[in-house]
């Protein structure tokens, strides 16, 4: 029982962490104030949500904190671009 619960402790501190580095999608406006670092690009999802974890995932991948998404493309696999912010 107490392995249990330390078990679930565990995840739990796991997923709040996790949740607190990764790269946000960025407004317009709080793009204005952050610090361009580079451009990352992926392809092969077949949903928009798809491409957008991909996208995320790369972003937090650089180093990014957040990112914009700036072009989005295809038909059954999609492709995109995204800038990534300090």
């Amino acid at each position: 029982m107490k392995t249990t619960k330390y078990a679930v402790v565990a995840i739990a501190l796991s997923t709040l962490s996790f949740g607190a580095f990764a790269a946000q999608p960025l407004s317009a406006a709080q793009t204005a104030n952050a610090n361009k670092i580079g451009v990352v690009s992926a392809e092969g999802a077949t949903t928009l949500d798809g491409l957008e974890a991909r996208l995320a995932a790369k972003a937090e991948a650089a180093g990014a904190t957040g990112y914009s998404i700036i072009s989005a493309a295809g038909h059954n696999k999609l492709s995109g671009t995204a800038v990534i912010y300090k």
